[in-house]
């Protein structure tokens, strides 16, 4: 099997030969063809198979009621005592709902409303424990902007979904909770699937894979594939390559310089690279809380290979940067 990664060029002095990449300002007028058993090569525009062609160019349909033609920013909001950034700042209602509000007044386009830690090394949370995290949160947030429930548990994602919760961000990709489809296929919200290899417990314990992005294309590709067959709609999925989640500092590096593959599949891309500790490694920060500069840096470039969605902790800063990223393409 071949995989076709479009090289991607950004902005409006791009070749009129290009063809944009999911109806938005990143094109390409080449790709590199990408395969388990053998050299890449690179191929013009035209001669990428028309169902391919046809995934990575076409426009995508509103997410959740959000233009996907334009970038967005997902403000994270963890109503959690043990979260790797903002662990135990937020786990008072009151002061979740109003860390929401201000990065809805930010700029933020969704908020991503989780109860469960799933940093390397978390312990599990129980889904009672988990529904009394976020349940008021939803509560207070729900008619002020779109929020999404980040959680692994179909209960949780059905009473998020229920106080009006529009998207079920899934780090399990479905896998965790069997009943998690029927969610989705019984209220009709919204999903992420997200690649994670192992649990929070032992995803970072030696990873490996036989070609991270190969792998995690065909993981997505197949996730897709089972909500379709399960009657959800396109518009309704979205993707997320799980960055730090399984992934060694090479592995992330491995997926950011290739986004642009996962056009192929033919959704939304969300990417959350916030924070994560390959940005401290490689940005000499060990402070969670200094890495704002790689962060943007990351997301920028998630954003120049057609990315429409950033998860990030740092609305304010990200939505000024994305603001002028936007301006000068």
């Amino acid at each position: 099997m071949d995989y076709y990664r479009p090289i991607v060029s950004y902005g409006k002095d791009s070749s009129n030969k290009s063809m944009p990449i999911a109806g938005g300002k990143s094109c390409f007028t080449e790709a590199e063809v990408l395969s388990r058993n053998k050299n890449s090569s690179i191929i013009d525009i035209k001669d990428i198979p028309v169902e391919t062609l046809k995934n990575i160019t076409g426009s995508r349909p509103d997410f959740a009621g959000l233009n996907m033609r334009s970038a967005h920013v997902m403000g994270v909001l963890n109503v959690t005592p043990d979260s790797f950034s903002d662990g135990g700042q937020y786990n008072e209602a009151t002061a979740a709902i109003d860390r929401g509000k201000k990065m809805i007044e930010e700029g933020a386009s969704i908020i991503d409303i989780g109860g469960e830690s799933t940093r390397p090394g978390a312990d599990f949370v129980d889904r009672f424990s988990e529904l009394n995290r976020v349940s008021p949160v939803v509560d207070g947030m729900a008619n002020l902007g779109i929020i999404s429930i980040d959680t692994r548990k179909a209960d949780v994602a059905r009473a998020g979904i229920l106080k009006g919760a529009k998207i079920f961000n899934d780090v399990s990709s479905l896998s965790f909770d069997p009943r998690s489809l029927n969610v989705l296929a019984e209220t009709g919200a919204s999903v992420c699937l997200m690649h994670a290899s192992g649990d929070p417990q032992t995803m970072q314990v030696n990873p490996s894979y036989d070609n991270v992005l190969l792998d995690v294309y065909d993981f997505l590709s197949s996730k897709v594939k089972l909500c379709l067959d399960a009657g959800i709609d396109i518009s309704k999925i979205s993707i997320d390559p799980g960055i730090g989640f399984g992934k060694t500092l090479e592995h992330n590096l491995l997926l950011i310089r290739g986004l642009s593959l996962f056009h192929g599949i033919g959704c939304p891309i969300l990417l959350g690279v916030s924070r994560k500790r390959f940005i401290g490694e490689i940005g000499k920060a060990q402070n969670t809380a200094d890495r704002l500069g790689g962060s943007i840096a990351v997301g920028l470039e998630g954003l120049r290979q057609g990315v429409q969605m950033l998860r990030v902790h740092d609305v304010k800063e990200t939505v000024q940067a994305v603001r002028l990223f936007e301006a000068i393409g």
